[in-house]
């Protein structure tokens, strides 16, 4: 919103104070609190922050900058509907790490997901390619990420905000850095400095440290493949409103693209759940239900 419909396109500027802000809060909740044991615990040595913590870091800064790039270019409805295969991604890198155990129908879920979010892309009106590969970029990174905090918490035991404790200042510091060299002129500092705007400001770093906390808490208590999964409901909540409220444009391809992206989606996740109940039924609807009929499955 900032960025599009209030025409201050520093996204980097933005991210920036949002670490930053991440940065003091967790600094004085540890000092003034009991609510990061894994900070008073000292779970976290210079070998654990050079070999995990650095990693992790890296990527959220990747991440954020080229998602929050990808807006100046695309419509909100079309971003979300490009972020249907954020779990396809997760999938792959939590494979390769060895969090998840693969499967060829699990393959063919994937392969549903990636012809819907192609479906999307193709319906797109106002396509960029800017765009598109900052997002792109930014999907990989944030699956990165995901996978790399999933392990990182399951080793070393933090919980959500002591994770965010020691991640939060490694990011704002990359994020500034990049900050200072391609935003730091352009910024309009009559306008930042205004008691309106920074007000705004102060919200919207609040909104994002919740945000960023409450992620992390899922991921302690779940996965990142389940906190994928869990964002289908807040991206379709997200091209309503993209929609209705800003008008953006959305084609039939695109809806019946995502539709499809969704189906798959929800396909994974009753895979996870019930692997064997959903082998049979893509076995009935791919036969046409003659599977059913099969004498060896009526030996009775």
């Amino acid at each position: 919103f900032m960025l599009d419909n209030m025409d201050f396109p520093y996204p980097m500027f933005l991210t920036t104070w949002h670490m930053t802000l991440a940065t003091v809060l967790t600094q004085i909740m540890a000092r003034t609190t009991k609510m990061l044991p894994g900070v008073a615990e000292k779970k976290v040595d210079n070998k654990a922050i050079q070999t995990q913590i650095l990693p992790v870091a890296a990527c959220f800064a990747v991440s954020l900058v080229f998602s929050n790039n990808a807006y100046i270019y695309l419509s909100v409805s079309y971003i979300q509907m490009l972020k249907a295969f954020t779990p396809v991604a997760v999938l792959i890198f939590s494979f390769i790490g060895g969090l998840e155990k693969s499967s060829c129908l699990e393959l063919y879920i994937v392969i549903v997901i990636c012809i819907g979010v192609a479906m999307t892309s193709v319906g797109e009106l106002y396509f960029s390619w800017v765009g598109f590969t900052f997002q792109a970029l930014g999907i990989m990174a944030e699956s990165t990420r995901l996978v790399l905090t999933n392990i990182l918490m399951k080793q070393l035991k933090l919980d959500p905000l002591s994770s965010l404790y020691y991640i939060a200042p490694l990011c704002a510091l990359f994020i500034g850095t990049a900050c200072l060299y391609f935003e730091y002129h352009l910024l309009p500092f009559d306008r930042i400095l205004t008691q309106e705007f920074a007000g705004i400001l102060l919200i919207n770093g609040a909104i994002a440290f919740t945000l960023n906390v409450a992620v992390v808490l899922l991921i302690a208590n779940t996965s990142a493949l389940v906190l994928t999964l869990a964002g289908v409901i807040k991206d379709i909540l997200l091209v309503a409103l993209s929609v209705f409220v800003f008008g953006s444009p959305v084609t039939l391809l695109q809806y019946i693209g995502y539709g499809v992206a969704l189906l798959g989606l929800n396909l994974h996740k009753e895979f996870k759940k019930n692997p064997d109940r959903i082998a049979t039924l893509l076995t009935y609807m791919a036969t046409c239900g003659t599977s059913a009929s099969n004498p060896n499955n009526n030996s009775n």
